[in-house]
């Protein structure tokens, strides 16, 4: 029996797709990412995609000043790049200095290793618990549905590299 409001029990079989989200401030070009496992399609027609920031996140207060984000999907050989994005703060680590990267539209980093990726334009903020939920419209989406995604049992183990 758990306690309430503790769904570790519900989740525990649960697995899902990881991600990497960059961002770029539109007032000062402050560059931002991170590892994400919270996002999910939530509309078709016109799609939508929904991603959510913890709000103790470097990219979250990046993020909260952008109009566009870019997300990234994973393949399993691309643990590495998940564990910088995932286990480093911005706060103290440039680490676009440790990948190869693109600017993309609006300069958001588009990063070189991920050819699966979309572009999204903000269009709406909103506060869940403690992460901030970022609700995108998808553009310039590119990448093939060959191979299978990084899932989040494959990074349990990595500490996250912001503040709890």
């Amino acid at each position: 029996m758990s306690v309430d409001g503790d769904l570790d029990p519900f989740l525990s079989r649960l697995d899902y797709p990881m991600f990497i989200v960059t961002a770029v401030h539109r007032e000062t070009g402050t560059r931002a990412g991170c590892l994400v496992g919270f996002a999910t399609q939530c509309s078709l027609e016109p799609d939508r995609f929904l991603v959510c920031l913890s709000q103790n996140n470097y990219t979250y207060r990046v993020a909260m000043h952008s109009d566009i984000l870019a997300v990234h999907g994973l393949d399993p050989s691309q643990r590495e790049l998940a564990a910088l994005f995932g286990t480093q703060t911005g706060d103290a680590v440039d680490k676009f200095a440790q990948c190869s990267w693109q600017p993309g539209p609006s300069a958001v980093p588009i990063l070189d290793d991920c050819p699966r990726h979309f572009v999204g334009e903000v269009l709406d903020r909103f506060p869940l618990g403690n992460h901030t939920g970022f609700l995108l419209s998808p553009r310039d989406a590119v990448g093939d549905s060959a191979g299978r995604a990084l899932m989040f049992s494959e990074v349990r183990d990595l500490e996250a590299g912001h503040a709890a």
